[in-house]
């Protein structure tokens, strides 16, 4: 056991002396109260502690004694409808014991050492078996079957198993001599092996219409939301959270606001999920580390919860993991960065900024596991720039890691108009990828459906510029058909209201069915304004209402988009046949 004496106290970071033979990451308790600490530093005996619990009280001379391990997280069945800080402290169970403020050096087990899980073999006596490699299996909840898999390092005959109630400590199986129970650790900092990374092909459908069909994020692929203060960012994640079709979720409230951390945890036990008819929660992980904590443990939340995601990666199962915010994250390197006296980068930030994040968005994407499951996670990151400037370096620094871009715009959020993605300066970049699959599985029309909706905002944007400069009226009719029909596009489809209990979700299915009534709507107006229609009588038809109305047809009445496409086809007929009736 290695000793060694405080000698400095900087708020979070304290100096030590005497620690001499640690490693770097190694874990540290200080004082008498036994305050969890991690070595960032190490230079010579000495050491550079960052601190995941106030310092106030300690002083110089203060003991600090090594543990000998990394930070490391605690993997067994448990996890799921959990609460954790950011270095995986049970909430609900601190505030079960001390009440609702964290009382400093407390010791709590991390997942509960006493419960009792059914435990069913899926190998027999006998069997040779390799890292990775299912065990067998608990029903953690109702949604999800908790693998229990072979521990890294582990590998020979199976020579004992069996079926039973046990709790994550006790052995379930004999691995040639190695007892294996369903509680395994692994360092948050260190990625978990697998085979091979796969490219991504098939979208993570999240019902949010300028996603799925604007800015589709690949399955297992990476993707930003920033966007200024009050434009909408936690909404959308917590959309996402809610809707995306991911097996499982790993939310990580990383030092934004308590009351948005609160609406989180108030919501999730009580959303039923559209997937099971169950809970939410019974697929969720909750990180709650807000502004008000530490700002060390802020730092640790992003490697806790990608950890935990991994670990349900290696089970196959798809995760979506959500950081609201990386801004907060990277504050929090900022602070200890000045602590620790380095040479600073742009606006005070390390240097090795864009290294973190890289580190933390490689750990997602597509995977072959060592037990031959396809496992995918899906990294999905709130950016809070300060006045909404998307050139300082947290923003800058997420764009070159992240193929997917959605920029919220304060203007559209303004107008209330949620999503507040711009669709002028949003992209995807895995859309190419992805137009087989929509192909496919969606329709053969619905890649040139995208292109259409593209095409109609762009012109829209550089007519809107003439109607500035000279007014509406300069334009021809055919320009304010597509003035129109963007408008249509923007307010009918784009719009989507997240309270709304059916337009909240929207299938890709139903989202190709608008879109084909919007296209229908603008070639069919398209060739009657060529045949002498007048332009205000296709502004005035009845159908126009049931268009905007369509967002709100529920998921299983499909059918009623076939009835607005005859009235639609009705109407224009009939204005043209009046037209002919009056030559």
């Amino acid at each position: 056991m290695i000793k060694g004496i405080v000698t400095k106290v900087s708020g979070p970071l304290i100096e030590v002396e005497g620690m001499k033979d640690c490693k770097l990451y190694d874990v540290v308790k200080i004082g008498s109260k036994n305050l969890i600490g991690e070595i960032i530093q190490l230079r010579g005996d000495k050491a550079s502690v960052q601190v995941y619990e106030q310092t106030s009280g300690v002083g110089p001379g203060e003991q600090v004694i090594s543990t000998d391990e990394p930070l490391s997280v605690e993997l067994a069945p448990g996890l799921l409808t959990s609460i954790f800080d950011g270095i995986q402290r049970p909430l609900d169970k601190i505030a079960q014991k001390y009440g609702n403020n964290i009382v400093r050096g407390i010791e709590v087990d991390n997942l509960d050492r006493e419960k009792l899980w059914l435990f069913h073999p899926t190998v027999k006596n006998g069997d040779m078996v390799s890292p990775g490699d299912e065990l067998g299996y608990v029903q953690e909840t109702v949604a999800i079957k908790h693998k229990i898999l072979v521990p890294i390092g582990v590998f020979g005959k199976v020579s004992k198993i069996k079926e039973g109630n046990f709790n994550i400590t006790q052995t379930i199986a004999v691995i040639d001599k190695t007892e294996v129970c369903m509680l395994t650790k692994w360092p948050v900092r260190k990625p978990r092996p697998f085979q091979n990374k796969i490219v991504p092909t098939k979208p993570l459908l999240t019902g949010q219409r300028i996603i799925d069909t604007l800015f589709p994020v690949a399955l297992g692929g990476v993707a930003c939301v920033p966007g200024p203060f009050g434009s909408g960012k936690t909404i959308v994640q917590h959309q996402l959270a809610k809707w995306a079709e991911a097996d499982i979720i790993i939310y990580i409230g990383c030092g934004e606001r308590g009351n948005e951390m609160t609406d989180v945890l108030n919501e999730f036990p009580h959303i039923i999920d559209p997937k099971t008819g169950q809970k939410l929660i019974n697929r969720t992980v909750l990180i709650a580390n807000t502004s008000d904590m530490p700002v060390s443990a802020r730092e640790a939340s992003i490697y806790t919860g990608i950890t935990i995601a991994e670990y349900f990666r290696d089970m196959g199962y798809n995760v979506a993991i959500m950081a609201d915010s990386t801004s907060r994250w990277a504050e929090a390197l900022r602070e200890m960065s000045g602590r620790l006296e380095e040479m600073p980068g742009e606006e005070g930030y390390p240097a090795y900024l864009s290294s973190r994040l890289a580190e933390f968005y490689e750990r997602a994407g597509v995977v072959m596991t060592l037990g031959n499951f396809y496992g995918s996670i899906t990294a999905i990151g709130a950016v809070s720039p300060a006045g909404g400037d998307l050139s300082e370096p947290v923003c800058q620094a997420t764009l070159r890691i992240v193929k997917v871009f959605w920029g919220l715009s304060s203007s559209l959020a303004y107008q209330r108009h949620f999503p507040a993605i711009d669709w002028l300066e949003s992209y995807s970049l895995y859309s190419d990828k992805l137009k087989e699959w929509y192909a496919d599985n969606v329709s053969l029309k619905f890649n040139n459906l995208k292109q259409f909706v593209s095409t109609i905002l762009q012109e829209e944007s550089h007519l809107l510029e003439i109607v500035r400069l000279v007014g509406s009226d300069s334009l021809s009719y055919s320009n304010r058909l597509i003035l129109e029909v963007a408008k249509m596009i923007r307010e009918d489809f784009l719009h989507q209201n997240a309270f709304d209990e059916i337009d909240t979700f929207t299938s890709i299915q139903k989202q190709s069915k608008m879109l084909e009534i919007i296209f229908a709507y603008f070639e069919l107006c398209k060739d009657a304004l060529q045949n002498g229609v007048m332009y205000k009588e296709l502004l005035n038809l009845k159908v126009k209402e049931k268009i905007a109305r369509a967002k709100y047809i529920p998921e299983n009445k499909l059918i009623q988009f076939d009835d607005i496409m005859k009235s639609l086809k009705k109407e224009i007929k009939e204005l043209q046949s009046n037209m002919g009736d009056s030559l």
